[in-house]
């Protein structure tokens, strides 16, 4: 029988590793660190880098690299495992080296650039010296649409002279370069040909970050970016003219996926946290875990992170397999941003008044899962190309079922 949920002691072990490496290092580090408000840079700096080494040192270095580039060489399914234990720390992913935006950049790098931009570019990022941003995202057009890109790049000689703007740049403050993705073509014979990917080194004459947007959750690293007649090197070209479309949806794929196994550990942190409120909490005759209404909220989230765990397992599997997987990341992605929103909205409701307070996790975690709804495409696009894709399943085979996971069952 080829199904099979169990985990190979490999795998297994490694999960543990990870476990125990956040409860032992991480969670200790981040209890030092407070907030960036009340320590001094640079023991926040050095606090943070002692974690990186101390991973580096536990061989929990770059999870999801091949050796070669000083990676554990991890298949998507068991970055699953290392991602859904890492984020459930805050600085889990970074302290390892697989965070966003960096983890989908250094796969985008190590498919698409060449080998001369591989040492200059991915050899730094995954040596943890450099972080990187990708701008791609407009506020004048909607961002689920990149045909509509404004930003243009036009050759001039040996240089793309680049005109536009961008925001909502994570990382970019941060960032020793870019990903830039930029429209070269003015009528293609398809749409989706009309964009280019370029590397930008910053700082760059013409790069201009004029404010980092607030958000819902403040100022977090999402920034506004003024392009003005920056010039690119043309070999600084990522990938062929005319396909960065593709070079996008290369990237956005496995990183909505990635989005989703770290999302998976917050909603099992607000599951955890919601159980064990119920089973302390008295009130009215009876603890919260006895009354009918708080085991509902209990039992749909406790359904729902099995749905996504199942979802996301079987994506992953795909990927690794080199399956198409389209249809896959679409539905974890809509359904797993959607149970992060609610599981962990039951679990301040549990919590009552100490839920919406900050003086538990609840309230941070929740004014960042609201941004999972449309980060990496909004859910009313998902459900439109997932509408569209099992219609045409349907006409195609006479059923629905390719469009469904294409399950034996």
């Amino acid at each position: 029988m080829a199904i099979d949920f169990t985990l190979s002691p490999d795998v297994e072990e490694l999960r543990l590793r990870v476990h125990d490496f956040m409860e032992q290092v991480v969670k200790p580090g981040e209890a030092k660190l407070g907030s960036e408000d009340e320590i001094e840079r640079s023991d926040y700096l050095k606090i943070l880098f002692e974690m990186r080494e101390q991973a580096k040192a536990a061989g929990l270095w770059l999870p999801h690299m091949p050796e070669e580039w000083g990676g554990m060489g991890l298949g998507h399914v068991e970055m699953a495992m290392v991602q859904a234990e890492a984020a459930k720390t805050y600085y889990g992913p970074w302290v390892m080296n697989c965070q966003a935006p960096d983890e989908g950049n250094m796969h985008t790098l190590l498919h698409w650039a060449t080998d001369e931009q591989k040492e200059k570019y991915l050899r730094k990022l995954c040596e943890g010296y450099h972080m990187s941003c990708f701008a791609m995202t407009e506020p004048e057009v909607a961002g689920s649409d990149p045909t509509l890109i404004r930003t243009t790049a036009v050759l001039d000689g040996d240089e793309w002279v680049v005109n536009g703007h961008k925001w909502f740049i994570s990382n970019a403050r941060r960032a020793s370069f870019a990903i830039l993705i930029a429209r070269t073509e003015d009528n293609p014979d398809l749409p989706q040909a009309a964009n280019t990917g370029f590397i930008v080194d910053i700082p760059s004459e013409g790069w201009n970050r004029v404010r980092e947007v607030e958000t819902m959750h403040g100022g977090t690293g999402h920034s506004e970016i003024v392009i003005e007649d920056l010039r690119i090197p043309a070999e600084n070209m990522l990938g062929e003219r005319g396909s960065g479309h593709r070079l996008g949806q290369y990237r956005l794929g496995p990183a909505r996926l990635a989005h989703c196994m770290r999302w998976i550990a917050q909603a099992e942190t607000a599951l955890d946290m919601m159980v064990d409120r119920s089973l302390s909490r008295y009130s009215h005759g009876s603890y919260l875990a006895e009354k009918q209404g708080i085991q509902w909220m209990i039992a749909d989230s406790a359904m729902e992170l099995y749905q996504a765990k199942l979802m996301v397992l079987h994506a992953a599997y795909k990927i690794d397999r080199k399956l198409d997987f389209t249809s896959e990341v679409s539905m974890a992605k809509h359904f797993v941003a959607n149970s992060l929103n609610r599981i962990i909205d039951r679990s301040i409701q549990v919590h009552g008044a100490l839920g919406y307070s900050t003086d538990t996790p609840l309230a941070h975690m929740y004014q960042h899962a609201r941004w999972a709804r449309f980060a990496d495409g909004a859910d009313e696009i998902h459900q439109m190309r997932i509408a569209q894709r099992t219609i045409a399943a349907y006409r195609d085979h006479g059923n629905p079922k390719v469009a469904t996971g294409d399950l034996p069952i």
